[in-house]
């Protein structure tokens, strides 16, 4: 239905067709038409299957998808972070590492489709900020691969945290991929902001409810509080606890697994408690969307018994990644930009020490190699972006 919408609001099929091809080559067809549902106009997108399918896949099997894909940077790395938000809430109602979560319903070539779709859709559109009202969930119970189960099924529920949500009506109104694409593409969950409308798009579901439409509406504007800034600023949150009576052995295992959890940055300040105790303050900058879930995990990693938090307002550079090749691997570039001009240009460490340990050679000296590579593409601070690169 999302996609949907965003075919209806004007993001081209042709192009959305393409970059589902990149990901599962002759596999699906996009077929759009026009229907009503209970007497409101909308789009339809089916996604037809033309291959055999093999519908269980991992979250290994998708990642390696998208990695071998020819997708634009943005529209990969968008794709990504929908099914590691889908990953990490499976892994939670199971009980297994998110590195062991099979998908189901989620793994298919319809739901692959779905979110691509949406990520390219968004694209087209230069959507560089996305919202969301209340989520219906829905109410009553639903047939799926592990038998019957309540509404909202356990991963629906499990990504509404920190999100409003309602019942809405009866069956399932919102499934895990739709949550997956709302709660790791928007910024907030809020009513429609105030802005310059320039587009609307209703996406139909398949049920035709008479009670009420049963469609997706995306509404496309300019924001006029934020139009003519440098940089869109994005309300976040800052959480903190000051803790003293830990193993400093477990610190670095706290930060990676909020990291890895969507935490935007976590660090550790050295402090001075009463009666001159040693104690570190254990900071979290969150989205909004996450904080719910990081604060939960800050009681289960820590020792903490209470958590603060301050809501701040982040102004990032807008960024992407360039794959540079080096002798025996390859190693990322992050690439930070603003008004058309590169102003960072920094090699992935953690892939440079990969590359080393591979090569046998100091890190120091892939690192260099890198910088090296990246002058020679261009990517240095003060030369303009290049063409398609961000």
């Amino acid at each position: 239905m999302l996609l949907a919408a965003l075919v209806d609001a004007g993001a081209p099929l042709a192009t959305v067709q393409g970059a589902v091809d990149a990901v599962m080559p002759e596999s699906v067809r996009l077929e759009p038409a026009l229907v009503s549902r209970a007497g409101m106009r909308a789009t339809k997108v089916d996604v037809r299957r033309t291959a055999k399918d093999q519908v269980h896949r991992s979250w290994r099997d998708i990642q390696a998808l998208l990695e071998q894909a020819d997708l634009a940077v943005q529209v990969r790395d968008k794709a990504r972070r929908v099914f590691q938000r889908l990953a990490e809430a499976e892994a939670r109602v199971h009980a297994v590492a998110v590195g062991e979560v099979h998908f189901h319903e989620a793994g298919g070539w319809d739901s692959i489709a779905d979110v691509v779709g949406v990520c390219a859709a968004l694209d087209c559109l230069e959507v560089t900020s996305m919202s969301c009202s209340a989520v219906a969930l829905g109410s009553g119970r639903v047939a799926a691969s592990h038998g019957d189960l309540p509404v909202p099924v356990p991963a629906a529920l499990e990504m509404s945290a920190g999100w409003r949500v309602l019942s809405g009506g009866v069956g399932e109104l919102a499934t895990p991929t739709g949550m997956a694409l709302l709660t790791a593409l928007s910024q907030e969950s809020c009513d429609l902001p105030a802005m310059s409308v320039r587009a609307v798009g209703v996406g139909a579901g398949t049920t035709d409810v008479p009670s009420r439409p049963n469609v997706v509406r995306v509404v496309l504007g300019d924001r006029p509080d934020l139009s003519g800034q440098p940089d869109d600023p994005v309300l976040m949150s800052v959480l903190e606890t000051n803790v003293d009576d830990m193993d400093p052995r477990v610190w670095p295992t706290v930060l990676a697994s909020l990291l890895d959890a969507g935490a935007a940055d976590a660090w550790l300040v050295p402090i001075v408690m009463k009666k001159g105790r040693p104690a570190h303050t254990l900071a979290v900058l969150t989205p909004v969307n996450r904080r719910d879930v990081l604060r939960r995990l800050i009681f289960e990693l820590t020792s903490t018994i209470g958590v603060r938090e301050v809501a701040v307002t982040r102004i990032a550079l807008d960024r992407f990644w360039v794959p540079l090749p080096v002798a025996g691997g390859q190693v990322r570039l992050k690439v930070a930009h603003h008004g058309g001009e590169v102003l960072h240009a920094t090699p992935e460490f953690d892939d440079a020490a990969e590359v080393a340990a591979e090569r046998s050679v100091p890190v120091r000296r892939v690192l260099e190699e890198a910088v090296a590579a990246a002058e020679r593409e261009g990517f240095v601070p003060g030369r303009p972006v290049q063409a398609g690169s961000a």
